[in-house]
């Protein structure tokens, strides 16, 4: 049973396992802030108008393949960790690295050629002036994300040897160099030197943990005889990224009816969106990395895989509940503090709103991001690619509703609707009996995050001012946290630690 391999942990293990989500999420809460400052600094720069909007239409195409080759990461692990058991983990690698670049150079091409036509399609409704701009930022985002896709397949084969340090800091100094290089070069190339930023950010991505692979060279020659299967691998790639891909073209959905909805509507929801990612980011995505290639050794069952995610779920969701209070008092003031005067006043509190109204859609990403490795762990994959097409198909109508109802803030609502279908289609896809279970759990949990942020952070903005209250109702929180420990948040954190 897990829980008696559990017990059988020792405490060094489950630093181990600790240290390595730390260092996981550490460089993705690097990484988020090296983009948000990024984002701060453009709009400072440039402001709000139909020029950042045409950028954050391409950015978003960006940010749906980065986000998807993140999510390869778990897909590729439980692969890679058998063959580095097998002693063949070296040729594995270089097998998927030709297989990506046979779809990343002739997309990049394409992508080059036509800019024009792709900046008016991404660009949907919006004036030729945001086309225009999207067209030039596109021909270098797309190489900067495939950038990304090659940094998230050395980040894998790392993790199968249960390394994490190489591919942290690799993303870490990468959102740090794109940052810099976009700050010294906005004032003479405009608003596309934020292109190629990220350009750069990937090529550090890549270099760093490619280093250590090559300095570990002695096990990366063995079995030079496996085949390349291109054919095989480009398939893998395929409906491996799909349901990743899909669930951030949800995204791209939004962003897309956004546009209909006022000028700056998407530059909003964009920022709204990368803070909301950053806090599942930094949580869940880095349980789930460091889960995988455990997980793939140990094996599961339908009742262990439904314990999985609703304990990496409690550690995440934990946190997100925190970061969700302390938005919904202070956020509009942070915002305009942070981006400046063209966010002020109404557009500031708006976007602060956003976050809050993005919390069913962090609760989604939370377990996608859990549950979806368990799909190749299980080897239960088979209805990834129509799950991936039939999310998208269903989100046209969610989102029309969504915005002829409320607008920005329904179409807002209807990404978390979509999000969350998306979530309970991949589980009933592995097990009907995963699907209850992890329901049931999730729901539960749900109910007291959600309880415990409301009675802390609204019990205390009854009775303070915003930044007292933000401040009170974090500590009342916490101290709601440790009275619920016995409720499934120390069994969660004592499954955590016994990861590795």
């Amino acid at each position: 049973m897990l829980a008696e391999e559990q017990a059988k942990v020792s405490p060094a293990r489950g630093r181990s396992a600790l240290r390595s989500g730390a260092l996981t999420g550490l460089s993705y809460v690097a990484l988020s802030l090296a983009a948000a400052l990024a984002g701060a600094f453009l709009a400072h720069k440039f402001g709000r108008n139909l020029r950042t909007d045409g950028f954050m239409a391409a950015y978003g195409v960006y940010l749906v393949l980065v986000l998807g080759a993140q999510a390869f990461r778990m897909v590729v692990v439980p692969d890679l960790t058998r063959a580095e058991e097998e002693g063949r983990l070296g040729a594995e690698f270089r097998a998927y690295c030709v297989a990506f670049l046979v779809v990343a150079v002739p997309a990049t091409l394409v992508t080059v050629a036509f800019a024009g036509f792709f900046g008016e399609l991404v660009t949907g409704r919006l004036p030729p002036v945001s086309a225009t701009v999207a067209a030039d930022a596109l021909p270098w985002l797309i190489p900067a994300a495939f950038l990304q896709l090659l940094a998230a397949l050395a980040a894998s084969a790392l993790a199968a040897r249960n390394s994490y340090a190489a591919a942290a800091l690799g993303f870490a100094l990468g959102g740090v160099a794109g940052l810099a290089f976009f700050v010294v070069a906005a004032d003479a190339h405009g608003i596309v030197s934020l292109a190629w930023g990220l350009t750069l950010n990937g090529a550090v991505a890549v270099a760093i943990p490619g280093v250590v692979l090559l300095m570990r060279g002695s096990r990366v020659r063995r079995h030079r005889g496996v085949p390349l299967h291109l054919r095989h691998r480009l398939w893998l790639l395929l409906y491996g990224a799909a349901t990743p891909l899909a669930a951030q073209g949800l995204y791209l959905i939004a962003l897309r009816f956004a546009a209909g909805t006022g000028e700056g509507n998407v530059t909003s929801l964009s920022y709204a969106y990368l803070l909301a990612g950053m806090f599942t980011s930094a949580t869940a995505f880095s349980l789930a990395l460091i889960a995988t290639a455990p997980l793939t050794r140990r094996g599961l069952d339908v009742e262990s895989a439904a314990a999985h995610v609703v304990n990496s779920a409690w550690v995440s969701l934990a946190f997100v509940g925190a970061a969700a209070g302390l938005v919904a008092l202070v956020g509009g003031r942070v915002v305009t503090a942070f981006l400046g005067d063209a966010y002020a006043g109404n557009v500031g509190d708006d976007l602060g709103r956003l976050v809050v109204f993005l919390a069913p859609w962090m609760i989604a990403s939370a377990s996608f991001s859990i549950t979806y490795p368990l799909m190749f762990v299980m080897h239960r994959t088979r209805w990834l690619v129509p799950i991936a097409v039939a999310a998208l198909l269903v989100d046209i109508p969610i989102s029309i509703v969504g915005r002829s109802l409320w607008g920005l803030t329904g179409v807002t609502v209807a990404l978390g609707v979509s999000a969350g279908l998306l979530v309970l289609a991949l589980m009933a896809s592995l097990s009907l009996r995963m699907l209850a279970l992890s329901v049931l759990g999730l729901a539960r949990l749900s109910l007291l995050v959600g309880a415990a942020t409301a009675l802390a952070f609204g019990g205390a903005s009854l009775v303070l001012s915003a930044v007292p209250a933000a401040a009170a109702g974090l500590a009342l929180y916490a101290l709601l946290l440790m009275a619920m420990r016995e409720l499934g948040l120390a069994q969660a954190w004592h499954y955590v630690r016994a990861l590795h």
